[in-house]
């Protein structure tokens, strides 16, 4: 791991607010101690979830999407550091293992221009750079017996996950994406709008369900592609459960677990599903944040939750008063997911 940028405890204490009479998670998260191999460290350690943060948005840019999506790392960590270790949920089940340093793919990303063909090629390749990277991450700590939770960047870094996550584990996964896009547009060379697709297309991702699809922004090539496939990728719509409520919420969180529920899965959270959050996608109508957390919930409660990604949520595109925000809301969200596995056997 390389291109891995340890989180120390010096960083965590630095984002971590001290008060009298209190414990935060930044005083019981564990770092990679100076000096250790973080693989040795995260085999013997007795964290079962393991941090690490994306700071990227080439994947976006990529996709002709606003970039800011590198932004979200620093403002979740921040905040989760300072979310009260209690009964409900402890830091000490977490070691944050650190960043992924994509400064040179993001300082030649900066110029390229998304509407020239060659600048666009750069871009993909420059996403496979990052994948490389990604995959490997995700893999080791796979391998180390962890649960991944991996923050920030854009939807692209879904097919390092899966990949990872099968390599880990020596077999294909299932996935379930709650995302208003499908992400799984044609082979056209790697962006975030087609992790799933590419995952799918090298045999790593075996079932895909997408909760809540827009109907205004899914085009029919993908919505034909999908169709034949039913047996493989499955999906509804955002649209017939809270628009027309052809639907309902609970019974479709069942269906798409019934879906993906036989083999290790891994859960997909696109910031972008959810209405006035600053992302590269941002949307004015959409589930609510309450909702979301259900899905967490509901989702991590099971074995076979193998890791959870929390994409595109940009705190540089939105007022500067409330970039605070989106780190809180995926605080939120890593708890959500921690404490829905309580119960599960060691």
């Amino acid at each position: 791991m390389e291109r891995l940028i340890p989180f120390t405890i010096t960083d965590l204490a630095k984002v971590t607010n001290h008060r009298s009479g209190e414990v935060k998670f930044g005083e019981k998260m564990l770092t990679i101690p100076k000096g250790e191999n973080p693989i040795d460290f995260l085999k013997r350690c007795e964290a079962k979830y393991v941090l690490v943060g994306i700071p990227e948005d080439v994947g976006v840019r990529a996709n002709f999407g606003r970039p800011g999506a590198a932004s979200a790392w620093q403002s979740a960590i921040s905040s989760i550091a300072n979310i009260q270790h209690n009964r409900f949920c402890k830091g000490s089940q977490i070691a944050v293992l650190g960043k992924f340093d994509a400064t040179a793919e993001m300082e030649e990303a900066k110029d390229l221009d998304f509407h020239k063909t060659a600048d666009r090629k750069l871009l993909s390749t420059l996403v496979e750079k990052i994948d490389k990277e990604v995959v490997h991450i995700v893999t080791t700590i796979i391998k180390c017996g962890k649960t991944p939770i991996i923050i920030g960047g854009g939807h692209n870094n879904a097919y390092g996950n899966i990949k990872g996550t099968a390599l880990g584990l020596g077999k294909p996964i299932n996935a379930v994406n709650f995302d208003a896009h499908s992400d799984f547009r044609i082979l056209e060379g790697r962006h975030s709008g087609n992790g799933f697709s590419y995952a799918y297309e090298e045999g790593f991702l075996k079932k895909y369900f997408i909760f809540g699809l827009h109907e205004n922004y899914t085009s029919k090539n993908v919505i034909d592609i999908l169709k034949k496939m039913e047996d493989r990728v499955n999906y509804n719509t955002y649209d017939e459960i809270k628009v027309r409520q052809q639907k309902n919420f609970q019974q479709e969180l069942n269906t798409a677990y019934d879906f993906i529920k036989n083999d290790a899965y891994g859960i997909e959270i696109d910031l972008d599903a959810l209405p006035n959050i600053a992302s590269s996608a941002m949307t004015m109508s959409g589930f609510s944040i309450e909702e979301l957390r259900q899905f967490v919930s509901f989702f991590g409660k099971n074995k076979n939750a193998s890791y959870m990604h929390i994409c595109e949520g940009a705190p540089d595109l939105g007022e500067e008063k409330n970039n605070h925000l989106i780190g809180k809301l995926i605080g939120y969200l890593v708890t959500d997911f921690i404490k829905s596995r309580k119960e599960l056997a060691v």
